[in-house]
């Protein structure tokens, strides 16, 4: 691996980038310390080889808002090796100079409460994240988190459902300074056969509401997921799959199990570049 630095990209320069050459933003997530901290880093650098245009790290939480039994198994083998906030940002640190791609953070408020908002925007910035996603934070009480995390050089990501009404749409979507994160489905994370029939709808509706890229997860696992997806919204979040595909490999070593997922990663790609 290259010990250069890696000329880096921040989110808005890479969603125009990617519009103006007509593609849709890959966005895989990880979960940070699983199967251990070496593999999240080999995990980040092999999906950024593999053509990921961002990558989300969730970090691990006992009690997962959204997140299907997949990425919970996965939070809760990290928490049983005791994984800490402070060992996930040095481990995103080591590896950042070879990294181009924006990193979000995606962590519950009651860990980012604990830890300190200040100190954790502080922290992750010098750690080399661009964004903080926080899944179970709604307005109104999103407005202050959102205000400290852009002070401190951070773009903000909240969730849109499909249940959410165009009123509160439009009022989560002014508190995102990176992107929108708009759930295909209703319900927790998890592969799906198909994508929801009414999304090309729900995704004209947002976008009528805001300016920001509208970023598409939940259910996103397969290349014609990411074809039908590109030309409707401006990323594809592919969370469940890619951890279940860490699972399948996790027993061959982190470099073998980091080469699956730049290899799953391609593949997800094979239609639309």
């Amino acid at each position: 691996m290259s010990q250069g630095s890696a000329p880096r990209k921040n989110i808005a320069q890479t969603f125009a980038d990617l519009r103006q050459r007509r593609q849709i933003v890959l966005m895989p997530f990880i979960s940070a310390g699983y199967p251990d901290l070496q593999a999240t880093g080999l995990s980040l650098l092999a999906l950024e080889k593999a053509g990921a245009n961002l990558i989300e790290i969730g970090f691990p939480f006992s009690d997962p808002i959204a997140d299907g039994p997949t990425i919970q198994a996965s939070y809760t083998a990290a928490l049983q090796k005791k994984i800490t906030i402070k060992q996930i940002l040095a481990t995103v640190r080591s590896v950042r100079d070879r990294l181009a791609v924006p990193l979000v953070a995606m962590l519950s408020h009651s860990l980012v409460y604990r830890y300190g908002i200040e100190r954790f925007v502080t922290d992750a910035k010098e750690a080399g994240f661009d964004a903080v996603l926080i899944p179970d934070l709604p307005p109104p009480e999103a407005q202050h988190v959102c205000a400290m995390i852009q002070k401190g050089g951070l773009d903000t990501v909240l969730l849109v459902a499909p249940t959410t009404t165009p009123s509160r749409r439009k009022e989560i979507a002014s508190l995102c300074s990176g992107f929108v994160y708009y759930l295909s489905v209703a319900g927790i994370t998890g592969q799906r056969a198909a994508l929801a029939a009414d999304l090309p709808a729900q995704v004209r509706e947002l976008k009528s509401l805001t300016d920001r890229p509208i970023c598409v997860g939940f259910g996103i696992s397969k290349p014609e997921h990411i074809r039908d997806l590109a030309g409707l919204a401006d990323g594809a979040i592919v969370g469940s799959a890619v951890v279940a595909e860490m699972t399948r490999h996790a027993s061959q070593g982190s470099q073998a199990m980091a080469d699956a997922v730049g290899a799953y990663c391609r593949q997800l790609l094979s239609l639309v570049r």
